[in-house]
């Protein structure tokens, strides 16, 4: 039995003349059924656009501002749009809406320090709560309804 041997250069083109016929075969074979993209509708590519849009979106609002008559809001629109966000769930440490025990010390300080808090900002809570439109009238009516939830 006569052995033989391919040198390396015979293997390559091998390679290469193998790779060329398999793109020749397979490139049109997967084009099937697919037509040109001239044919194509601009519905396909309204569908393929609706398909790759993300499944939400964020849109950022401004809070609410002051009402149309030009009154201040009372305290609860205040604490509804704008202290609810941390108060409500107690996000970054901040006092529960209603919670008495951490409330007390707070109450205990005064109105006026609560208000001179909300004003400059504590801890993780920003000045005026986030709420920069917040009037001085506005805070006071927001710190005296969490005040009163937490009696």
């Amino acid at each position: 039995m006569a052995q033989t041997k391919f040198s390396s250069r015979t293997i390559l083109v091998i390679t290469i003349v193998i790779a060329i016929l398999l793109i020749v075969v397979i490139w049109p074979l997967s084009m099937i059924g697919k037509g040109s993209s001239a044919t194509r509708s601009d519905t396909y590519a309204d569908e393929v656009y609706v398909r790759i849009l993300p499944v939400a979106k964020l849109e950022l609002a401004k809070a609410p501002a002051a009402a149309a008559d030009g009154q201040p809001r009372d305290g609860a629109t205040v604490y509804k749009s704008v202290c609810m966000a941390c108060h409500g769930t107690g996000v970054a440490g901040a006092p529960k809406a209603g919670d008495k025990a951490a409330w007390a010390p707070r109450i205990a300080t005064g109105a006026d320090a609560l208000i001179v808090s909300v004003t400059n900002g504590k801890g993780a809570m920003p000045p005026k709560g986030g709420g920069a439109d917040l009037t001085e009238e506005e805070i006071k009516a927001a710190v005296e309804h969490l005040v009163g939830l937490a009696q």
